[in-house]
């Protein structure tokens, strides 16, 4: 371990709780359609979006109009990203010439996205033209993200709500998570991320020269490297803010197209918790019980840095059998230190340590160092906060109603040990 990089894991933690009670609070407004900036300037977008599509934001659905509402939007997404792999060869701003996604793949791939979960069993350069990772995955990311904010914010109002039956409009809060939240977010984050490097273009791949060249496994000559491009910038926005994770390229936040410098790094990992954190203080606003928001964000806080500390530690002093075959272990100026193997130089230990903490505290998904490379207790980790069920933070939306889900049970259980009547926000 080095001053420095507990100095960068201490500033993420400072910096990503800081910016969660302003986020908060605008969500809160934005669900409670109280005037904030954004709404004023975006409302006629609103009102356009409700009129071409039939809804009326005034009329609320109960329970099981909600639910239905909710699959029939997924299943919806689940057929046109299927639809759209499997025709991606027909359509254009395909410069590579990729065929037809397989059926097995295009489902799994469909699935994946629309449930975000995001995983992946196909490189992103090789497979999906530019098209369908726009139009199908970032999409996606924007559309399951809002799903998951939509029903905390459901689930929040039966929770809050002792006589109604009603628990507001999907439409309406996908509508405001998507135009209030995710998209203004992700702007700005993919401008930046532009700026640092990350390649955002409809060109074809590029082409460079080799200096060193070499020969192919049939002894053929190999000049020239295809370098992959395409619009990665604003899926990679999007993929860390709504804790989606799938990669624009194979190699994922590792790959230099997508995660280029350290700033862009301490970017993307901020943007991964920033929502999620947010919500905790959103859900005090709308409950009309800041505390309980604070609450929740402090028991979420202090187990991510209970794994983050294990898995820091672990990294940093690597395995000491290594030392027996001459690896260095030591930091020091002219080498890292610790277990560097499966990870990017320009990240380090710390970097590649809170990122394979955070991306599973909030089922992200998203890696900068390959987690199979980590070490024993590091690996164990990711492996636990998985297990969880990912509610130390958890995906946006889906990981605080988990939470809440434990502090029902907690409740009941303690009112049941005092002979009380269990009570939860009156």
């Amino acid at each position: 371990m080095t001053i420095n990089g507990i100095l960068q894991l201490v500033v993420y933690l400072v910096l990503f709780l800081l910016l969660a009670r302003p986020l908060g609070s605008y969500m809160a407004r934005v669900y409670q359609g109280e005037p904030a900036l954004l709404v004023r300037l975006l409302s006629p977008v609103e009102r356009f979006i409700y009129r071409a599509a039939g809804v009326r934001p005034e009329q609320e659905m109960i329970w099981t109009t909600y639910a239905v509402s909710v699959l029939l939007f997924s299943a919806a997404g689940l057929i046109f990203v299927y639809a759209l792999q499997r025709v991606q060869g027909f359509l254009p701003l395909n410069p590579q010439g990729f065929g037809a996604v397989s059926p097995d793949l295009a489902l799994n791939t469909a699935a994946s996205f629309v449930s975000n979960t995001n995983w992946q069993s196909y490189g992103g350069e090789t497979s999906m033209s530019y098209l369908t990772q726009m139009l199908g995955m970032t999409v996606q990311n924007f559309a399951s993200a809002a799903t998951g904010m939509a029903v905390l914010v459901a689930f929040t109002r039966g929770l809050m709500r002792q006589s109604a039956h009603t628990l507001g409009n999907f439409w309406v809060d996908l509508t405001r998570s998507v135009l209030y939240i995710l998209l203004p977010l992700a702007v700005a984050l993919a401008l930046i991320l532009v700026a640092q490097g990350v390649v955002q273009t409809l060109s074809p791949a590029a082409t460079a020269s080799l200096v060193q060249p070499t020969v192919d496994a049939g002894g053929s000559p190999v000049t020239q490297q295809i370098l992959a491009t395409g619009p990665a910038a604003s899926q990679v926005a999007i993929k860390q803010l709504g804790t989606n994770g799938g990669g624009f390229f194979n190699t994922n936040s590792a790959h230099p197209f997508e995660n280029p410098t350290p700033l862009s790094n301490f970017l993307e990992m901020l943007a991964i918790l920033l929502i999620a954190a947010a919500l905790c203080i959103t859900f005090g606003k709308l409950v009309g019980d800041t505390r309980q928001g604070w609450a929740l964000l402090a028991v979420m806080t202090i187990i991510l840095l209970i794994f983050l500390a294990a898995a820091y530690v672990a990294e940093a002093i690597g395995n000491p059998r290594m030392a027996t075959l001459g690896v260095d272990l030591q930091a020091s100026a002219a080498a890292p230190g610790g277990n560097m193997e499966g990870k990017e130089l320009r990240f380090g230990i710390a970097n590649s340590a809170l990122w394979a903490t955070v991306t599973t505290a909030a089922s992200n998904g998203s890696v900068n160092a390959m987690h199979d490379s980590f070490s024993p207790l590091g690996g164990l980790v990711t492996l636990l906060l998985m297990q969880l069920g990912e509610v130390v933070f958890g995906g946006v939306g889906s990981g605080l109603y988990g939470m809440l889900a434990f502090v029902v049970v907690a409740v009941f259980i303690a009112g049941l040990m005092v002979g009380r009547t269990p009570e939860y926000l009156g």
